[in-house]
């Protein structure tokens, strides 16, 4: 554990006057630091006659158990705001997946801003990122699709809005297949056509998945979402084969009583916990292609880590991926993640239930721009619109990033939406408001100032958050849970605020007004680069 992790900075009490940061004696011996006997006060003063005050720490003392450190007051305000990076990993972020032929259900937004969120995080620490959309573009769905096509589909209405004819398509033969066992049989045939690569299949699947692909990257390009390489199941198709022969060579592939291919999990190996592989037909399934794309991606581009953002239902599944990896020899398997998160309960548009996700940013411009039309401190701005985009969907992340990733919420448009309390629109205000006051006094040189001057303890405040900068993105790293740096932000924000009215800089001295400013930069600075990390694009005018 990090000595960092142990340091704490002092509640909102007793110490805030005297110390900048305790460390508790108690910690230490649950942490098996210290003995966990003896008296604590003894244990901390025997501690502290150990530490020497330096350069940094001007002060050292201890009641109650608890060693107390103030930090020299000018080195505290010369403190960088810049996160230091940790060791260079090679990371794998595979996130939002959405399906080809579907516009892009709001069902998808969670993976693909919370993967956008940890590749964010990775890369800011230093570490090198590779960004993939594992899309579902391929399986049983497409012979579904396939074959409806041939029944119902129309290149006129392809042509005139692709995705929504194709989203017709497969309901309508989803439909008729439920009751038809030939409907059904001709979606099983056309799919085994793809496995088979059969060109009239194959043709009509990749006119499917680039008409597909072309009106996501239009979505991606508003949330500010990009990608270093989309792939999908179908790449991995041949090699979900070779992944079905190796089981077969290690002895790991069974036959059920149904005639499919499972790999028995159960750790007694008496079968009661098994996995399927492989359909009675000989076809592969999602699992299978699932471990094919594992093992492609680690000799493709050997990565340190790899992780999967999907909703919770699919726990199993990846727990069964890595458990089947890791009985296959690949020990790398240890260092595969999943990040489960929870539904959005009760998002809908003024006209209704939501379907996709483009209903949702528009309902999101479409509210701020008429929130800040209405407000009184709006500023003029040349593009309204792109604002109320950039600050809407910073609403959205905040609503989404608050709590436990794993817990469900419900979506509240009001509350999301307001510009006061801890939400997207506060941190985007705040951020705005800091700028203005940069940009108005641009003609005062901070970049050489007195430290000395910032004393006051709404500036020690604000400064000693800023310190914690560093330890919430690590914070963050460990478990890969974005409510640590929201909060960070909110608080930030919140005493940015406060020392908006204690703090001025017009009107005061020069060389105070230029320390402000350095404070004030500083806090822009970080609360930027935070929200950056979010995913928002930070607004400098609303």
């Amino acid at each position: 554990m990090p000595w960092k992790s142990l340091l704490k900075l002092p509640d909102f009490g007793l110490f805030r006057q005297t110390a900048d940061f305790r460390l508790s004696v108690s910690t230490l011996r649950i942490n098996g630091i210290l003995p966990s006997r003896g008296d604590v006060q003894v244990q901390a003063e025997n501690l502290a006659t150990q530490l020497k005050q330096d350069s940094v720490v001007e002060d050292i003392s201890t009641d109650r158990g608890v060693i107390s450190f103030k930090v020299n007051r000018k080195l505290l305000a010369q403190v960088s705001e810049s996160a230091l990076p940790h060791d260079r990993i090679r990371v794998f972020a595979c996130c939002s997946s959405p399906n080809i032929a579907k516009k892009f259900h709001a069902g998808h937004l969670r993976s693909t801003i919370i993967g956008n969120f940890i590749a964010n995080l990775k890369q800011t620490l230093g570490n090198n990122v590779i960004r993939m959309n594992y899309l579902g573009d391929w399986g049983m769905q497409f012979g579904l699709l396939g074959a409806g096509f041939g029944q119902f589909g129309s290149e006129e209405k392809l042509k005139q809005n692709p995705l929504q004819h194709l989203f017709e398509v497969y309901v309508r033969m989803n439909k008729e297949a439920e009751h038809n066992e030939d409907m059904k049989q001709a979606a099983r045939d056309f799919f085994k056509q793809l496995e088979q690569h059969e060109s009239q299949a194959v043709s009509l699947w990749q006119q499917f998945r680039q008409i597909t692909v072309d009106e996501y990257q239009h979505i991606y390009k508003r949330l500010g979402v990009h990608f270093d390489i989309y792939s999908g199941e179908s790449f991995h198709q041949d090699q979900a084969q070779e992944v079905v022969q190796q089981l077969q060579s290690q002895g790991l592939l069974k036959t059920s009583e149904k005639g499919t291919g499972v790999v028995d999990l159960s750790p007694a190996g008496d079968m009661n916990s098994v996995c399927t592989v492989l359909r009675s037909d000989g076809t592969t399934l999602y699992i299978t292609r699932d471990i094919a794309a594992a093992i492609d991606r680690k000799e493709k581009y050997n990565f340190d880590e790899m992780i999967y953002v999907t909703d919770k239902s699919q726990v199993n599944h990846f727990n069964q991926l890595f458990q089947i990896l890791l009985v296959m020899g690949h020990s790398w398997a240890d260092r595969c993640q999943h990040v489960p998160f929870g539904l959005v309960q009760g998002m809908s548009t003024r006209t209704g239930e939501v379907v996709f996700l483009e209903d949702v940013l528009d309902e999101a411009r479409a509210r701020m721009l008429h929130n800040m039309s209405q407000a009184k401190t709006t500023k003029e701005m040349d593009n309204p619109e792109d604002t109320a985009e950039k600050v809407g969907i910073s609403a959205l992340l905040v609503q989404d990033f608050r709590g436990p990733l794993l817990s469900d919420y419900r979506f509240d448009w009001d509350r999301m939406l307001q510009a006061q309390g801890d939400t997207g629109v506060f941190l985007q205000y705040t951020h705005a408001r800091l700028c203005s006051l940069l940009q108005r006094n641009a003609d005062i040189d901070a970049t050489t100032f007195d430290p000395s001057l910032l004393l006051e303890q709404t500036s020690m405040t604000i400064l000693q958050h800023l310190l914690r900068y560093d330890e919430v993105l690590y914070q963050s790293a460990q478990d890969l849970q974005p409510k640590h740096l929201v909060n960070f932000l909110l608080k930030l924000c919140h005493l940015t605020a406060s020392a908006h009215r204690e703090l001025l800089v017009k009107g005061s001295p020069p060389d105070v007004a230029q320390a402000r400013l350095r404070l004030f930069r500083g806090s822009c600075s970080v609360l930027a680069n935070g929200m950056r990390i979010l995913g928002m694009c930070p607004v400098d005018k609303m």
